[in-house]
């Protein structure tokens, strides 16, 4: 039967995970003798009445009867009621065929254990205490039925149709089944209703957009129409001379106009402060200008020139769509967790991608799934007592999580055995432990912590770096790689897919790159004028990308050092009080090609590496997005928030 093999399944890995090898081997002993032969009727009824009535196994057959009196649920009232009477006619026919089989003593010994139990049942009993010591019952009216072959058939009938029934049919003897299906189909109504819960947000963000923009629109029109007054004042104290030129030459009028208007925009500029106010008419033969043919604009005049300087609406010469412009991504699974009680801080996808694990800044870690077919026997909460600053799975396997914290503690978290199998700590000095990195190879990881500058609560406020490669089988610290004196703290790490190259950042723009196997460092430069947040290598592990604090993304060629192969400005999401209590990070897809980043907004923006397409943005959360990541063989990703909760999204 599917749903007691599925039983037995969970507790083998109950026993296992639990380490309980001495339970296991009884367990699996017992099934080997299972009395239940696994719900199988045939094996039930030859156990009936092939073994325990044919060799007189009288004391097997009434356990075997209270066994199935256990299974069967006392609130089944007929079911019961039933198995009831048919345990009577079966010890009934136990007795009738030992007498056939000339086995009185059987009889009486059976009289003897079960004969005060029996008395107290009722069911008319006490004649059958004589039965032993009849000449022939076979002949006697009140037992002549009970030695027909038609009753034994019709018996066996009886007992083989109601196991069937309560095996087989509406009656299960175990819930397993039908907590399975409503589980199923209660996550199945979460996930529909977070993804309407999704599309109401969106339509709520465009409906607050067409808002703003009939207000924008009506506040526009209103200004147009107050400022034409100014414009004729302006227009009757024109210089003369102007006048003039644009009289006798259509040429020379365009030459002053293009001067009068670069004039104006710069003492605009220069009086103007935040708010640039920008317009312009068409005034071929007309006196006045119309507010039907005004084009108005609202711009902050350092909003402008950030946008030519950092190139934000090019990407590498082309036109680039902005992020505020890009589609909504759709996704065909979405599954929301809902299990912390604070800001999530750092969120991770297990190698293998099945398990997820999350860390909010009240120190809490969970470990959990967002597939309902995963087993969640890893489920798991984490106290750490104080702030998580970074998370990191073994690569060979989902067996281990490594935590870091801001009091300078390294735990390795087993899975199966649901423990801290080592605690480590860096020294005093390095409190901070800012990443972790796991060889894809070898057992080691590196750990990079950083002092701790007092008197400011900024993130990038660290003081100097620490790197420490870590042996995972002894638990010991290997060595640590050199950075030279008082090197700036290092932010992020990140291995190559041999684990022979290490690729680390740091708070003063520096990127540098290790040799892990001469434990030396072989290279590096200047990548940002700020801090760097978050580095990756890409796909082909041919470049670089880093992420700046201030929001500028680089993709560094690593063939020729310091070549610049694609960057995008997404400083708009970097919002500089969400980067006081939070890393700003990001990830790349298994292919390479698509980057998401985290945001000061609801949405993250995900960005189209070196491609023509344009970029996508995530389902709205409550707050922002503060961690993000790629499950490592899938598209599908996860954003974790200040709202406390954490999407898993599977693109369509």
């Amino acid at each position: 039967m599917e749903n007691m093999q599925y039983a037995e399944e969970l507790v083998r890995e109950f026993l296992v995970f639990r380490g309980f090898t001495n339970t296991l081997q009884a367990f699996e002993k017992e099934l080997s003798t299972d009395i239940g032969k696994g719900f199988q009727v045939d094996k039930i009824l030859n156990l009936i009445f092939s073994v325990y009535i044919t060799n007189f196994q009288a004391e097997k057959l009434v356990g075997l009867l209270s066994f199935f009196k256990q299974c069967v649920s006392s609130s089944e009232t007929v079911l019961t009621a039933t198995l009831a009477k048919l345990e009577i006619s079966i010890l009934r026919y136990y007795i009738v065929h030992a007498l056939q089989s000339g086995r009185k003593d059987k009889v009486v010994e059976f009289f003897g254990t079960n004969g005060n139990d029996l008395l107290l049942r009722g069911q008319d009993w006490t004649s059958w205490f004589a039965i032993p010591y009849l000449k022939n019952p076979s002949l006697d009216p009140q037992f002549r039925i009970y030695f027909t072959k038609e009753w034994y058939e019709a018996l066996r009938l009886s007992v083989r149709n109601f196991f069937s029934e309560i095996f087989n049919g509406t009656h299960i003897l175990l819930t397993i089944s039908s907590e399975k299906n409503t589980v199923k189909h209660l996550k199945k109504d979460i996930k529909q209703l977070n993804m309407k819960l999704s599309q109401l947000q969106a339509l709520l963000e465009e409906k607050e957009a067409q808002l703003n923009r009939l207000k924008n629109n009506s506040e526009a029109i209103k200004y147009a129409n107050t400022g034409r007054t100014k414009n004729s004042t302006l227009a009757s104290g024109v210089n003369e001379e102007s006048l003039l030129l644009s009289t006798n030459s259509s040429e020379a009028c365009a030459t002053t106009a293009t001067h009068m208007g670069s004039t104006e925009m710069g003492q605009t500029w220069a009086s103007s402060g935040p708010a640039l106010s920008r317009f312009t008419a068409n005034m071929s033969g007309n006196d006045s200008i119309s507010p039907s043919k005004l084009e108005f604009e609202d711009v902050g005049a350092g909003d402008i020139i950030q946008m030519f300087n950092d190139g934000l609406y090019t990407e590498n010469g082309r036109d680039a769509q902005g992020e505020e412009d890009f589609p909504e991504v759709k996704v065909d699974f979405l599954e929301t967790f809902l299990g912390h009680t604070s800001p999530i801080s750092c969120c991770r996808f297990s190698s293998s991608g099945n398990n997820i694990a999350s860390a909010s800044v009240d120190g809490t870690v969970r470990i959990w799934t967002y597939d309902s077919s995963t087993p969640a026997s890893r489920n798991a909460t984490i106290y750490c007592g104080t702030e998580i600053m970074s998370l990191e799975w073994e690569c060979k396997s989902d067996r281990l999580l490594l935590i870091g914290t801001a009091d300078g503690g390294i735990k390795a978290w087993n899975v199966d055995a649901k423990r801290v199998v080592c605690d480590l700590n860096t020294t005093e000095a390095f409190p901070s432990v800012l990443d972790l990195k796991c060889s894809p190879v070898e057992p080691i990881f590196v750990s990079a912590a950083a002092s701790r500058r007092y008197g400011s609560s900024n993130i990038y406020s660290w003081g100097f770096a620490s790197l420490t490669v870590w042996n995972m089988k002894t638990w010991k610290a290997m060595t640590v790689l050199p950075l030279g004196e008082d090197p700036p703290a290092i932010t992020s790490l990140c291995f190559n897919h041999n684990g022979k190259i290490l690729a680390a950042s740091a708070v003063d723009g520096m990127i540098h790159i290790f040799d892990m196997s001469a434990g030396l460092q072989i290279t590096g430069w200047p990548a940002h004028d700020s801090s760097i947040s978050s580095i990756l290598f890409g796909p082909d592990e041919t470049s670089i990308f880093s992420l700046g604090s201030d929001g500028k993304i680089i993709e560094w060629s690593l063939q020729n050092q310091g070549q610049v192969l694609w960057t995008r400005n997404c400083s708009r999401f970097c919002d500089p009080e969400s980067s006081k209590s939070c890393r700003h990070e990001m990830a790349l897809d298994v292919n390479g090609r698509r980057l998401l980043v985290t945001s000061g907004s609801v949405r993250a923006p995900i960005y189209q590496v070196r491609g023509h397409a344009s970029g996508m943005r995530t389902l709205p959360h409550g707050a922002a997005i503060t961690t993000v990541d790629w499950h490592p063989t899938l598209p599908m990703f996860l954003t974790g928030s200040a709202d406390h909760s954490v999407q898993v999204m599977s693109l369509s």
